[in-house]
Protein backbone atom coordinates (compact mmCIF):
# COMPACT_ATOMS: atom_id res chain seq x y z
CA UNK A 1 0.00 0.00 0.00
CA UNK A 2 2.91 2.37 0.61
CA UNK A 3 3.83 2.19 -3.09
CA UNK A 4 0.56 3.83 -4.04
CA UNK A 5 0.14 7.62 -4.05
CA UNK A 6 -2.76 8.90 -1.95
CA UNK A 7 -5.79 10.87 -3.08
CA UNK A 8 -7.95 12.49 -0.38
CA UNK A 9 -11.59 12.94 -1.41
CA UNK A 10 -13.32 15.35 0.97
CA UNK A 11 -17.04 14.59 1.04
CA UNK A 12 -18.71 11.21 0.52
CA UNK A 13 -21.96 12.27 -1.06
CA UNK A 14 -22.73 11.36 -4.67
CA UNK A 15 -19.95 13.39 -6.33
CA UNK A 16 -17.25 12.35 -3.84
CA UNK A 17 -18.27 8.71 -3.82
CA UNK A 18 -18.33 8.49 -7.63
CA UNK A 19 -14.91 10.13 -7.94
CA UNK A 20 -13.46 7.71 -5.39
CA UNK A 21 -14.99 4.70 -7.17
CA UNK A 22 -13.59 5.84 -10.52
CA UNK A 23 -10.11 6.10 -9.02
CA UNK A 24 -10.44 2.61 -7.54
CA UNK A 25 -11.36 1.15 -10.93
CA UNK A 26 -7.82 1.79 -12.18
CA UNK A 27 -5.92 -1.51 -11.62
CA UNK A 28 -2.72 0.20 -10.45
CA UNK A 29 -4.42 3.35 -9.22
CA UNK A 30 -3.87 5.34 -6.04
CA UNK A 31 -4.88 4.73 -2.48
CA UNK A 32 -8.11 6.67 -1.81
CA UNK A 33 -9.03 8.22 1.53
CA UNK A 34 -12.74 9.10 1.51
CA UNK A 35 -13.62 11.60 4.25
CA UNK A 36 -17.14 12.31 5.48
CA UNK A 37 -18.30 14.38 8.46
CA UNK A 38 -21.99 13.48 8.06
CA UNK A 39 -23.71 10.49 9.64
CA UNK A 40 -23.44 8.12 6.64
CA UNK A 41 -21.09 7.55 3.73
CA UNK A 42 -22.53 7.58 0.22
CA UNK A 43 -25.74 9.42 1.04
CA UNK A 44 -25.09 13.15 1.17
CA UNK A 45 -27.98 15.52 1.89
CA UNK A 46 -30.00 14.51 -1.18
CA UNK A 47 -30.26 10.80 -0.41
CA UNK A 48 -30.24 10.77 3.40
CA UNK A 49 -33.99 11.22 3.73
CA UNK A 50 -36.09 8.23 4.78
CA UNK A 51 -39.39 9.95 3.93
CA UNK A 52 -41.23 7.70 1.42
CA UNK A 53 -42.76 10.81 -0.18
CA UNK A 54 -39.35 12.16 -1.18
CA UNK A 55 -38.95 10.80 -4.71
CA UNK A 56 -36.26 11.28 -7.32
CA UNK A 57 -37.30 14.06 -9.68
CA UNK A 58 -36.32 11.98 -12.73
CA UNK A 59 -37.21 8.46 -13.79
CA UNK A 60 -34.83 5.67 -12.87
CA UNK A 61 -33.82 5.12 -16.50
CA UNK A 62 -30.89 7.54 -16.53
CA UNK A 63 -29.76 7.21 -12.91
CA UNK A 64 -26.95 4.69 -13.27
CA UNK A 65 -23.87 5.75 -11.33
CA UNK A 66 -21.61 4.09 -13.89
CA UNK A 67 -20.97 5.77 -17.25
CA UNK A 68 -20.14 2.54 -19.03
CA UNK A 69 -23.19 0.66 -17.66
CA UNK A 70 -26.26 2.84 -18.35
CA UNK A 71 -28.69 0.18 -17.12
CA UNK A 72 -26.81 -0.55 -13.89
CA UNK A 73 -29.37 1.11 -11.60
CA UNK A 74 -32.29 -0.47 -13.47
CA UNK A 75 -30.66 -3.88 -13.10
CA UNK A 76 -30.13 -3.23 -9.40
CA UNK A 77 -33.80 -2.26 -8.99
CA UNK A 78 -34.89 -5.36 -10.89
CA UNK A 79 -32.86 -7.56 -8.58
CA UNK A 80 -34.54 -5.81 -5.64
CA UNK A 81 -37.95 -6.78 -7.03
CA UNK A 82 -39.09 -3.38 -8.34
CA UNK A 83 -41.61 -3.85 -11.15
CA UNK A 84 -41.13 -1.87 -14.39
CA UNK A 85 -38.15 0.06 -12.95
CA UNK A 86 -37.65 2.04 -16.18
CA UNK A 87 -40.96 3.87 -15.67
CA UNK A 88 -40.97 4.64 -11.96
CA UNK A 89 -39.78 7.51 -9.80
CA UNK A 90 -38.17 5.69 -6.88
CA UNK A 91 -37.60 7.13 -3.44
CA UNK A 92 -34.40 9.01 -2.73
CA UNK A 93 -33.83 6.62 0.16
CA UNK A 94 -33.82 3.74 -2.34
CA UNK A 95 -31.24 5.53 -4.44
CA UNK A 96 -29.14 6.11 -1.33
CA UNK A 97 -29.25 2.36 -0.71
CA UNK A 98 -28.00 1.83 -4.25
CA UNK A 99 -25.05 4.16 -3.71
CA UNK A 100 -24.17 2.47 -0.45
CA UNK A 101 -24.24 -0.90 -2.19
CA UNK A 102 -21.55 0.40 -4.55
CA UNK A 103 -19.52 1.53 -1.55
CA UNK A 104 -19.90 -1.89 0.10
CA UNK A 105 -18.64 -3.57 -3.05
CA UNK A 106 -15.60 -1.28 -3.07
CA UNK A 107 -14.80 -1.86 0.61
CA UNK A 108 -15.21 -5.62 0.15
CA UNK A 109 -12.23 -5.59 -2.20
CA UNK A 110 -9.79 -6.10 0.66
CA UNK A 111 -7.13 -7.54 -1.63
CA UNK A 112 -5.99 -4.12 -2.78
CA UNK A 113 -6.49 -2.33 0.53
CA UNK A 114 -6.68 0.93 -1.41
CA UNK A 115 -9.84 2.43 0.09
CA UNK A 116 -9.90 4.01 3.56
CA UNK A 117 -13.04 5.55 5.06
CA UNK A 118 -12.46 8.39 7.52
CA UNK A 119 -15.52 9.50 9.51
CA UNK A 120 -14.32 13.00 10.36
CA UNK A 121 -14.56 16.57 9.14
CA UNK A 122 -11.75 18.43 7.38
CA UNK A 123 -10.86 21.84 8.79
CA UNK A 124 -7.80 22.74 6.72
CA UNK A 125 -5.83 21.78 3.60
CA UNK A 126 -2.34 23.22 3.15
CA UNK A 127 0.70 22.63 0.96
CA UNK A 128 3.40 20.26 2.22
CA UNK A 129 6.10 20.32 -0.46
CA UNK A 130 4.64 18.61 -3.52
CA UNK A 131 1.92 17.03 -1.35
CA UNK A 132 -1.07 18.24 0.64
CA UNK A 133 -1.54 18.17 4.40
CA UNK A 134 -5.20 17.47 5.24
CA UNK A 135 -6.03 18.35 8.86
CA UNK A 136 -9.05 16.68 10.43
CA UNK A 137 -11.43 18.05 13.05
CA UNK A 138 -10.24 15.47 15.60
CA UNK A 139 -6.65 16.70 15.20
CA UNK A 140 -5.10 14.03 13.00
CA UNK A 141 -3.38 14.81 9.68
CA UNK A 142 -3.24 12.98 6.34
CA UNK A 143 -0.64 13.53 3.63
CA UNK A 144 -2.06 13.28 0.12
CA UNK A 145 -0.66 13.60 -3.40
CA UNK A 146 -3.97 15.00 -4.68
CA UNK A 147 -7.10 16.41 -3.04
CA UNK A 148 -10.66 16.45 -4.36
CA UNK A 149 -13.18 18.90 -2.87
CA UNK A 150 -16.59 17.20 -3.07
CA UNK A 151 -18.39 19.37 -0.54
CA UNK A 152 -21.83 19.26 -2.14
CA UNK A 153 -24.15 22.24 -1.80
CA UNK A 154 -23.17 24.99 0.60
CA UNK A 155 -25.82 25.94 3.21
CA UNK A 156 -28.48 28.52 2.27
CA UNK A 157 -27.64 32.21 2.44
CA UNK A 158 -28.77 33.92 5.70
CA UNK A 159 -31.97 35.92 5.30
CA UNK A 160 -31.94 39.71 5.26
CA UNK A 161 -33.77 41.69 7.91
CA UNK A 162 -33.62 38.91 10.49
CA UNK A 163 -33.88 39.59 14.20
CA UNK A 164 -30.60 38.31 15.76
CA UNK A 165 -32.62 36.64 18.52
CA UNK A 166 -34.43 34.56 15.91
CA UNK A 167 -31.18 32.98 14.71
CA UNK A 168 -30.82 30.96 17.92
CA UNK A 169 -34.53 30.24 18.35
CA UNK A 170 -36.20 26.93 17.48
CA UNK A 171 -38.67 29.00 15.50
CA UNK A 172 -36.07 29.49 12.77
CA UNK A 173 -34.55 26.58 10.80
CA UNK A 174 -31.47 27.57 8.77
CA UNK A 175 -30.93 24.10 7.32
CA UNK A 176 -34.20 22.74 5.85
CA UNK A 177 -32.92 19.16 6.09
CA UNK A 178 -32.46 19.59 9.83
CA UNK A 179 -36.15 20.41 10.49
CA UNK A 180 -37.50 18.40 13.44
CA UNK A 181 -40.72 20.20 14.30
CA UNK A 182 -41.32 22.78 17.03
CA UNK A 183 -41.08 20.81 20.25
CA UNK A 184 -44.21 20.95 22.40
CA UNK A 185 -45.40 24.37 21.21
CA UNK A 186 -48.30 24.71 18.81
CA UNK A 187 -46.64 25.20 15.43
CA UNK A 188 -49.14 27.57 13.82
CA UNK A 189 -48.56 28.45 10.18
CA UNK A 190 -45.09 27.63 8.83
CA UNK A 191 -43.34 30.08 6.51
CA UNK A 192 -41.11 28.53 3.85
CA UNK A 193 -38.69 31.03 2.35
CA UNK A 194 -38.45 29.75 -1.22
CA UNK A 195 -40.88 27.79 -3.40
CA UNK A 196 -38.62 25.37 -5.29
CA UNK A 197 -37.84 21.68 -4.90
CA UNK A 198 -36.47 22.14 -1.37
CA UNK A 199 -39.69 23.83 -0.24
CA UNK A 200 -41.73 20.98 -1.73
CA UNK A 201 -39.65 18.40 0.14
CA UNK A 202 -40.04 20.30 3.40
CA UNK A 203 -43.80 20.63 2.83
CA UNK A 204 -44.06 16.86 2.41
CA UNK A 205 -42.07 16.31 5.62
CA UNK A 206 -44.21 18.78 7.59
CA UNK A 207 -47.45 17.21 6.38
CA UNK A 208 -46.27 13.75 7.36
CA UNK A 209 -45.06 14.79 10.84
CA UNK A 210 -47.74 17.43 11.57
CA UNK A 211 -50.81 16.78 9.37
CA UNK A 212 -53.06 19.74 8.56
CA UNK A 213 -50.33 22.31 9.27
CA UNK A 214 -50.78 25.34 7.01
CA UNK A 215 -47.73 26.41 5.01
CA UNK A 216 -46.93 29.60 3.13
CA UNK A 217 -44.12 29.43 0.53
CA UNK A 218 -42.78 32.90 -0.21
CA UNK A 219 -40.32 33.60 -3.03
CA UNK A 220 -39.47 36.60 -5.18
CA UNK A 221 -41.27 35.25 -8.25
CA UNK A 222 -43.81 32.92 -6.64
CA UNK A 223 -43.04 30.13 -9.12
CA UNK A 224 -43.18 26.42 -8.31
CA UNK A 225 -41.60 23.43 -10.08
CA UNK A 226 -43.60 21.93 -12.92
CA UNK A 227 -44.55 18.28 -13.18
CA UNK A 228 -43.10 15.52 -15.34
CA UNK A 229 -45.16 14.16 -18.20
CA UNK A 230 -44.73 12.38 -21.49
CA UNK A 231 -42.15 13.90 -23.86
CA UNK A 232 -42.58 13.84 -27.63
CA UNK A 233 -39.52 12.40 -29.42
CA UNK A 234 -39.53 15.10 -32.11
CA UNK A 235 -38.26 17.82 -29.78
CA UNK A 236 -36.31 15.55 -27.44
CA UNK A 237 -33.86 14.76 -30.25
CA UNK A 238 -33.35 18.33 -31.51
CA UNK A 239 -29.89 19.87 -31.81
CA UNK A 240 -28.17 22.54 -29.75
CA UNK A 241 -29.40 26.15 -30.05
CA UNK A 242 -26.70 28.78 -30.39
CA UNK A 243 -26.23 32.46 -29.64
CA UNK A 244 -27.02 34.71 -26.71
CA UNK A 245 -29.43 33.82 -23.88
CA UNK A 246 -32.14 35.71 -25.78
CA UNK A 247 -31.45 33.74 -28.97
CA UNK A 248 -31.58 30.46 -27.05
CA UNK A 249 -34.84 31.54 -25.40
CA UNK A 250 -36.41 32.32 -28.78
CA UNK A 251 -35.44 28.88 -30.09
CA UNK A 252 -36.73 27.11 -26.98
CA UNK A 253 -40.05 28.94 -27.25
CA UNK A 254 -40.33 27.83 -30.87
CA UNK A 255 -39.78 24.21 -29.88
CA UNK A 256 -42.14 24.55 -26.90
CA UNK A 257 -45.06 25.16 -29.26
CA UNK A 258 -44.95 21.42 -29.91
CA UNK A 259 -43.98 20.16 -26.46
CA UNK A 260 -42.49 22.35 -23.72
CA UNK A 261 -41.06 19.42 -21.78
CA UNK A 262 -39.37 18.09 -24.90
CA UNK A 263 -38.06 21.58 -25.67
CA UNK A 264 -36.38 21.75 -22.26
CA UNK A 265 -35.09 18.19 -22.45
CA UNK A 266 -33.62 18.83 -25.90
CA UNK A 267 -31.19 21.28 -24.26
CA UNK A 268 -29.97 18.83 -21.63
CA UNK A 269 -27.02 17.36 -23.59
CA UNK A 270 -25.89 20.86 -24.60
CA UNK A 271 -26.32 23.00 -21.47
CA UNK A 272 -22.67 22.93 -20.43
CA UNK A 273 -21.46 23.79 -23.94
CA UNK A 274 -24.01 26.63 -24.19
CA UNK A 275 -22.93 27.98 -20.78
CA UNK A 276 -19.23 27.86 -21.66
CA UNK A 277 -19.94 29.60 -24.96
CA UNK A 278 -21.56 32.61 -23.29
CA UNK A 279 -19.61 35.66 -22.19
CA UNK A 280 -19.58 36.65 -18.52
CA UNK A 281 -22.13 39.34 -19.27
CA UNK A 282 -24.43 36.83 -20.97
CA UNK A 283 -24.10 34.36 -18.09
CA UNK A 284 -25.11 37.06 -15.62
CA UNK A 285 -28.06 38.03 -17.82
CA UNK A 286 -29.23 34.43 -17.79
CA UNK A 287 -28.85 34.15 -14.01
CA UNK A 288 -30.78 37.34 -13.41
CA UNK A 289 -33.64 36.96 -15.88
CA UNK A 290 -33.99 33.33 -16.98
CA UNK A 291 -32.57 31.03 -14.33
CA UNK A 292 -35.76 30.87 -12.27
CA UNK A 293 -37.75 29.80 -15.35
CA UNK A 294 -35.13 27.24 -16.31
CA UNK A 295 -35.19 25.77 -12.80
CA UNK A 296 -38.94 25.24 -12.57
CA UNK A 297 -39.15 23.70 -16.05
CA UNK A 298 -35.92 21.70 -16.00
CA UNK A 299 -36.06 20.36 -12.42
CA UNK A 300 -39.55 18.92 -12.45
CA UNK A 301 -41.57 17.00 -9.87
CA UNK A 302 -42.47 13.33 -10.03
CA UNK A 303 -46.17 13.11 -10.98
CA UNK A 304 -47.04 11.55 -7.60
CA UNK A 305 -45.38 14.44 -5.76
CA UNK A 306 -47.01 17.03 -8.02
CA UNK A 307 -50.37 15.44 -7.21
CA UNK A 308 -49.75 15.71 -3.46
CA UNK A 309 -48.71 19.36 -3.76
CA UNK A 310 -51.82 20.16 -5.79
CA UNK A 311 -53.95 18.48 -3.13
CA UNK A 312 -52.27 20.64 -0.47
CA UNK A 313 -53.13 23.71 -2.54
CA UNK A 314 -56.76 22.71 -3.07
CA UNK A 315 -57.29 22.10 0.65
CA UNK A 316 -55.62 25.37 1.63
CA UNK A 317 -52.65 23.75 3.38
CA UNK A 318 -50.03 25.04 0.93
CA UNK A 319 -50.00 28.54 -0.54
CA UNK A 320 -47.38 30.12 -2.78
CA UNK A 321 -46.91 33.88 -2.90
CA UNK A 322 -44.50 36.21 -4.70
CA UNK A 323 -42.80 38.89 -2.64
CA UNK A 324 -39.75 40.05 -0.74
CA UNK A 325 -39.03 39.68 2.98
CA UNK A 326 -38.43 42.97 4.78
CA UNK A 327 -38.01 41.77 8.35
CA UNK A 328 -38.40 38.72 10.61
CA UNK A 329 -38.91 39.48 14.30
CA UNK A 330 -39.14 36.94 17.11
CA UNK A 331 -42.21 37.20 19.36
CA UNK A 332 -43.16 35.13 22.43
CA UNK A 333 -45.72 33.12 20.45
CA UNK A 334 -44.26 33.20 16.94
CA UNK A 335 -42.47 35.27 14.32
CA UNK A 336 -43.70 38.53 12.79
CA UNK A 337 -43.02 38.58 9.06
CA UNK A 338 -43.05 41.88 7.18
CA UNK A 339 -43.04 41.37 3.43
CA UNK A 340 -43.88 43.27 0.27
CA UNK A 341 -45.94 41.41 -2.34
CA UNK A 342 -44.54 41.45 -5.87
CA UNK A 343 -46.13 44.37 -7.66
CA UNK A 344 -47.70 45.56 -4.39
CA UNK A 345 -47.74 49.11 -3.09
CA UNK A 346 -46.91 48.50 0.55
CA UNK A 347 -45.69 45.96 3.11
CA UNK A 348 -47.86 43.35 4.80
CA UNK A 349 -47.43 41.76 8.23
CA UNK A 350 -48.15 38.15 9.12
CA UNK A 351 -47.48 36.10 12.24
CA UNK A 352 -46.24 32.54 11.73
CA UNK A 353 -45.19 29.78 14.09
CA UNK A 354 -41.93 28.88 12.41
CA UNK A 355 -39.66 30.01 9.55
CA UNK A 356 -37.67 27.54 7.41
CA UNK A 357 -34.99 28.73 5.00
CA UNK A 358 -35.61 26.91 1.69
CA UNK A 359 -33.82 29.40 -0.57
CA UNK A 360 -31.42 26.79 -1.90
CA UNK A 361 -27.65 26.45 -1.76
CA UNK A 362 -25.34 29.38 -1.15
CA UNK A 363 -23.07 30.28 -4.04
CA UNK A 364 -20.83 33.01 -2.66
CA UNK A 365 -17.91 31.22 -1.01
CA UNK A 366 -16.71 34.43 0.63
CA UNK A 367 -19.77 34.30 2.93
CA UNK A 368 -19.31 30.66 3.88
CA UNK A 369 -18.65 29.93 7.53
CA UNK A 370 -16.97 26.62 6.69
CA UNK A 371 -13.41 26.70 8.15
CA UNK A 372 -12.04 24.62 5.27
CA UNK A 373 -13.33 27.01 2.61
CA UNK A 374 -12.29 30.06 4.64
CA UNK A 375 -8.75 28.69 5.02
CA UNK A 376 -8.40 27.85 1.32
CA UNK A 377 -9.56 31.36 0.41
CA UNK A 378 -7.14 33.02 2.84
CA UNK A 379 -4.25 30.98 1.46
CA UNK A 380 -5.15 31.89 -2.13
CA UNK A 381 -5.50 28.22 -3.04
CA UNK A 382 -9.06 28.73 -4.31
CA UNK A 383 -11.08 31.66 -5.56
CA UNK A 384 -14.80 32.21 -6.23
CA UNK A 385 -15.91 31.94 -9.83
CA UNK A 386 -16.91 35.13 -11.64
CA UNK A 387 -20.65 34.52 -11.13
CA UNK A 388 -20.28 33.62 -7.43
CA UNK A 389 -21.80 30.18 -7.94
CA UNK A 390 -18.98 28.30 -6.21
CA UNK A 391 -15.28 27.61 -6.60
CA UNK A 392 -13.47 28.52 -9.82
CA UNK A 393 -12.21 25.48 -11.76
CA UNK A 394 -11.03 24.77 -15.29
CA UNK A 395 -12.61 22.32 -17.73
CA UNK A 396 -10.69 19.45 -16.12
CA UNK A 397 -12.10 20.32 -12.66
CA UNK A 398 -8.70 21.61 -11.48
CA UNK A 399 -9.13 24.37 -8.89
CA UNK A 400 -7.92 27.84 -9.87
CA UNK A 401 -6.04 29.78 -7.21
CA UNK A 402 -6.10 33.51 -6.54
CA UNK A 403 -3.59 34.03 -9.36
CA UNK A 404 -5.88 32.35 -11.87
CA UNK A 405 -3.51 29.41 -12.40
CA UNK A 406 -4.82 25.86 -12.18
CA UNK A 407 -3.34 23.57 -9.57
CA UNK A 408 -2.67 20.17 -11.10
CA UNK A 409 -3.31 18.26 -7.84
CA UNK A 410 -6.26 20.13 -6.29
CA UNK A 411 -9.67 19.37 -7.80
CA UNK A 412 -13.34 20.06 -7.14
CA UNK A 413 -16.41 18.14 -8.30
CA UNK A 414 -20.17 18.44 -8.00
CA UNK A 415 -22.37 21.49 -7.31
CA UNK A 416 -19.37 23.46 -6.08
CA UNK A 417 -18.23 23.78 -9.73
CA UNK A 418 -21.36 25.35 -11.19
CA UNK A 419 -19.41 28.41 -12.34
CA UNK A 420 -17.59 26.29 -14.94
CA UNK A 421 -20.28 23.77 -15.87
CA UNK A 422 -23.55 25.31 -14.58
CA UNK A 423 -25.61 22.11 -14.96
CA UNK A 424 -23.71 19.95 -12.50
CA UNK A 425 -26.25 18.91 -9.88
CA UNK A 426 -27.86 15.89 -11.56
CA UNK A 427 -26.60 12.30 -11.69
CA UNK A 428 -25.87 12.14 -15.47
CA UNK A 429 -23.71 15.28 -15.31
CA UNK A 430 -21.84 14.44 -12.11
CA UNK A 431 -21.04 10.87 -13.15
CA UNK A 432 -19.33 12.22 -16.30
CA UNK A 433 -17.45 14.85 -14.32
CA UNK A 434 -16.35 12.27 -11.77
CA UNK A 435 -15.00 10.02 -14.53
CA UNK A 436 -13.17 12.92 -16.22
CA UNK A 437 -11.78 14.20 -12.93
CA UNK A 438 -10.50 10.73 -12.01
CA UNK A 439 -8.88 10.44 -15.45
CA UNK A 440 -7.11 13.78 -14.92
CA UNK A 441 -5.86 12.69 -11.49
CA UNK A 442 -4.58 9.36 -12.82
CA UNK A 443 -2.77 11.08 -15.70
CA UNK A 444 -1.22 13.65 -13.35
CA UNK A 445 -0.01 10.91 -10.98
CA UNK A 446 1.40 8.89 -13.89
CA UNK A 447 3.40 11.89 -15.14
CA UNK A 448 4.75 12.56 -11.63
CA UNK A 449 5.67 8.91 -11.22
CA UNK A 450 7.61 8.83 -14.49
CA UNK A 451 9.39 12.07 -13.64
CA UNK A 452 10.37 10.73 -10.21
CA UNK A 453 11.76 7.51 -11.69
CA UNK A 454 13.97 9.09 -14.32
CA UNK A 455 16.90 9.93 -12.06
CA UNK A 456 19.64 12.45 -12.87
CA UNK A 457 19.44 11.93 -16.62
CA UNK A 458 15.93 13.34 -16.87
CA UNK A 459 13.50 12.67 -19.70
CA UNK A 460 14.54 12.17 -23.29
CA UNK A 461 13.48 14.80 -25.81
CA UNK A 462 10.89 12.39 -27.23
CA UNK A 463 9.41 11.73 -23.79
CA UNK A 464 9.36 15.46 -23.01
CA UNK A 465 7.58 16.13 -26.31
CA UNK A 466 5.08 13.39 -25.52
CA UNK A 467 4.39 14.91 -22.09
CA UNK A 468 3.95 18.39 -23.60
CA UNK A 469 1.58 16.97 -26.21
CA UNK A 470 -0.33 15.07 -23.52
CA UNK A 471 -0.77 18.28 -21.52
CA UNK A 472 -1.93 20.10 -24.66
CA UNK A 473 -4.51 17.38 -25.35
CA UNK A 474 -5.82 17.61 -21.79
CA UNK A 475 -6.07 21.41 -21.93
CA UNK A 476 -7.74 21.34 -25.36
CA UNK A 477 -10.40 18.76 -24.58
CA UNK A 478 -12.97 21.31 -23.37
CA UNK A 479 -12.54 23.55 -26.42
CA UNK A 480 -12.96 20.56 -28.69
CA UNK A 481 -16.10 19.62 -26.80
CA UNK A 482 -17.54 23.11 -27.36
CA UNK A 483 -16.72 22.97 -31.05
CA UNK A 484 -18.20 19.52 -31.54
CA UNK A 485 -21.16 20.03 -29.23
CA UNK A 486 -20.69 16.73 -27.41
CA UNK A 487 -18.37 14.75 -25.18
CA UNK A 488 -17.99 11.87 -27.64
CA UNK A 489 -14.63 12.88 -29.11
CA UNK A 490 -13.12 13.83 -25.75
CA UNK A 491 -14.16 10.59 -24.13
CA UNK A 492 -12.95 8.60 -27.17
CA UNK A 493 -9.49 10.14 -26.85
CA UNK A 494 -9.33 9.69 -23.09
CA UNK A 495 -10.55 6.10 -23.31
CA UNK A 496 -7.88 5.29 -25.87
CA UNK A 497 -5.28 7.03 -23.72
CA UNK A 498 -6.20 5.15 -20.55
CA UNK A 499 -6.68 1.71 -22.13
CA UNK A 500 -4.12 1.64 -24.95
CA UNK A 501 -1.66 4.45 -24.28
CA UNK A 502 -0.68 7.77 -25.87
CA UNK A 503 -0.05 6.37 -29.33
CA UNK A 504 -3.66 5.18 -29.53
CA UNK A 505 -4.91 8.57 -28.29
CA UNK A 506 -2.85 10.37 -30.94
CA UNK A 507 -4.29 7.97 -33.51
CA UNK A 508 -7.81 9.02 -32.51
CA UNK A 509 -6.84 12.67 -32.92
CA UNK A 510 -5.28 12.00 -36.33
CA UNK A 511 -8.48 10.23 -37.40
CA UNK A 512 -10.55 13.19 -36.24
CA UNK A 513 -8.32 15.63 -38.15
CA UNK A 514 -8.66 13.52 -41.30
CA UNK A 515 -12.44 13.58 -40.90
CA UNK A 516 -12.43 17.36 -40.50
CA UNK A 517 -10.14 17.76 -43.51
CA UNK A 518 -12.47 15.63 -45.60
CA UNK A 519 -15.51 17.66 -44.53
CA UNK A 520 -13.90 21.06 -45.10
CA UNK A 521 -11.95 20.42 -48.36
CA UNK A 522 -13.91 22.04 -51.23
CA UNK A 523 -14.92 19.83 -54.13
CA UNK A 524 -13.08 20.46 -57.41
Amino acid sequence: MSDHPTVAVIGAGFSGLLTALRLLLAPEGPRVVLLEKGPRFGRGAAYSTANPNHLLNVRATNMSALVEQPSHFLDWLGQAGVAAPDRVFVTRDRYGQYLQSLLREATADTASGRLTLEHDGVVDVTRAGDQWRVRLAMGREILADAVVLALGNLPPTPLEGMDPALLTSERYVADPWAWRGLGGAAPGEVLLIGAGLTAVDVALSINEAQPNTRMLALSRHGLSPRSHGETLPATAGAGAPTGSPLAVLVEVRRRAQVDWRGAIDSLRPHVQAIWRGWSLKERRQFLRHLQVWWNICRHRLAPEVAGQVENFRQTGLFTVRAGRIRSLTLQPDGVDVVWTPRGGTGPQTRRVGQVINCTGPRGDMAQSGDPLIAGLLRAGLVRPDACSLGVDVDARSRVLGASGEANDSLFAVGPLTRGQFYEITSVPDIRLQAADCADSILNMLAVKSRAAGEGPGGMSSAERLADDLAAFIEDSIAELDVELGSLKFARRVRSAWELRGRRAALGEIALWLDERRTRTTPRL
